[in-house]
């Protein structure tokens, strides 16, 4: 998992798209994109040209906590789906809130061979009482230790304990909200 290019800072701006449409990406088994549609293209702000080839991460937002990234990675390099709240950012900085969809892809002998994105537009309450209070406060507990990889799995743990506390799964806290 790459992280972001040095230089682009966030906006504190907003993009929209409607409800109607997805944004559809696939990547190679490292992460790379293989295919962004049209809307990936024109939220994110680059051309195809700019994105094929390139690792998903080209549209991380720093505000998205690394230990919801490594749970998706978890999931799905193991064969299994993943719904999750993402927190995407446009070539110029802008930010756009996606509710994600991540499925592994598999050849004919079921072995993973990409990854496929299905994102739609999130609840707006969802995210406000919801998912961005629970990423500030996992954002917080990773820039707590001086380690990054320490302070990405001090804030799994903690997503964990918070889940075992609600008696639910990950799946069972997305689907509720």
């Amino acid at each position: 998992m790459s992280e972001k290019p040095s230089g682009i800072q966030p906006s504190g701006r907003e993009r929209h798209f409607k409800p109607d449409e997805l944004i559809v990406s696939k990547t190679d088994l490292k992460g790379h994109i293989t295919y962004a549609n049209e809307v990936f293209l024109r939220l994110s702000d680059y051309s195809e040209g700019e994105v094929l080839g390139k690792p998903h991460a080209l549209i991380r937002h720093p505000d998205m906590p690394r230990s919801v990234f490594k749970l998706m990675w978890d999931r799905i390099s193991s064969g299994h789906e993943i719904f999750a709240y993402v927190v995407n950012m446009a070539s110029n900085g802008d930010h756009y809130w996606v509710y994600a969809h991540v499925t592994p892809t598999f050849d004919a002998s079921h072995k993973v061979i990409g990854y496929h994105s299905n994102r739609r537009v999130p609840d707006p309450k969802v995210l406000s009482e919801t998912i961005i209070p629970l990423y500030a406060e996992l954002r917080k507990i990773e820039d707590s230790l001086p380690n990054r990889k320490d302070g990405m799995n001090a804030a799994s743990e903690a997503l964990s304990q918070k889940l075992s506390d609600m008696g639910m799964s990950y799946d069972e806290f997305i689907q509720s909200l």
